[in-house]
């Protein structure tokens, strides 16, 4: 039931839009089938999660043999439709279905696919990427992205505080501060899907997961749990934490010793606050309360995310921090 939830929501137009209008994101797709044209041409591909069949028709025009299109939502119907109107039907198979429960008669040498969800894991659609993988891809096939990092940092954010929070201490003239403990709780129990730029982030970034898509497996998914420790560069009001992801688009690791990549030529969609914005913007984790942080005071802690045993697309954030003597849990 959660998943025919999920799959209707990819039946509206109106994510497919957002997705194909992300400049950053779509232009990266395509440079990097390009960039890998030698290893899609005369190949086979499957695009897991086709949606409107936009990355299937960039590996067709790169020369791919043949193009099997899974997506699970009715949007196949007029994935369909555009591979008909742009000739590539002797090309280009729409699959409508879950990855899980479609047939393919043979290896493929290539996987693509947008599984990204924000924070990188939500939604987890990674797992179909691992199910095609070790249903279909042949040794040494190729995966795009390959790699993925999943970063974390304190950031101060004075102005989202005051808007959501501080202008309740007079609204009017009229003293409304009996709305802040809720007005808190409403704007900061979540996480909050949100733009922040380089100016908002306290410290360096911290590696919270880095997936390898030619080994990861849906347990390494399951439960992550990982331990930081920050120095912040400044002194201000540290506010919360924000979680961005990159996905790197090259060979597997084994291949990439041999050819010495070097980091010029690898190709990569970021979503971190100094880049250029993109649909999946940042999430931040906002405190109640902000805590003042001097310059190279430490802020430390855990964070674990797991998947909902409700429902495996949703997670759940266990959140442990601690700086200034005193510590907290989110």
């Amino acid at each position: 039931e959660f998943d025919k939830a999920y799959f209707h929501s990819y039946s509206h137009v109106g994510i497919h839009e957002e997705m194909i209008k992300d400049h950053v994101r779509t232009d990266t797709y395509r440079a990097a089938i390009m960039h890998h044209q030698n290893a899609i041409a005369g190949k086979v591909v499957v695009d897991v999660g086709c949606g409107t069949g936009i990355l299937s028709i960039f590996c067709a025009q790169a020369g791919a043999k043949r193009v099997y299109a899974v997506e699970a939502s009715d949007i196949a119907a007029q994935a369909n439709e555009i591979v008909k109107a742009n000739n590539l039907s002797d090309r280009v198979i729409v699959l409508h279905g879950r990855v899980e429960d479609v047939d393919i008669d043979e290896e493929v040498d290539v996987i693509i696919s947008e599984w990204m969800g924000y924070m990188l894991l939500y939604e987890s659609m990674l797992s179909s990427v691992i199910t095609a993988r070790d249903r279909w891809l042949k040794p040494g096939g190729l995966i795009l992205p390959s790699h993925a990092m999943l970063y974390m940092a304190p950031v101060t954010h004075s102005d989202r505080y005051s808007e959501s929070i501080d202008f309740w201490r007079n609204v009017y003239g009229i003293d409304m501060s009996a709305m802040l403990p809720l007005a808190k709780q409403c704007a900061f129990e979540e996480p909050s899907v949100e733009t922040i730029s380089g100016e908002n982030v306290l410290t360096w970034p911290f590696v919270v997961k880095h997936v390898d898509c030619y080994t990861v497996t849906t347990q390494e998914l399951e439960s992550i749990t990982a331990k930081y420790r920050f120095t912040s560069m400044m002194q201000a009001p540290f506010h919360g934490f924000a979680f961005w992801f990159d996905v790197v688009f090259s060979g597997p690791i084994h291949n990439q010793r041999k050819k010495r990549l070097k980091s010029d030529e690898t190709i990569v969609l970021s979503t971190a606050p100094e880049d250029a914005p993109t649909h999946w913007q940042q999430t931040l984790f906002y405190f109640y309360d902000p805590i003042e942080v001097k310059q190279d005071q430490v802020i430390e802690g855990s964070i674990t995310l797991s998947q909902s045993k409700e429902n495996a697309r949703f997670l759940n954030i266990h959140l442990e921090y601690a700086s200034g003597g005193r510590s907290f849990v989110k």
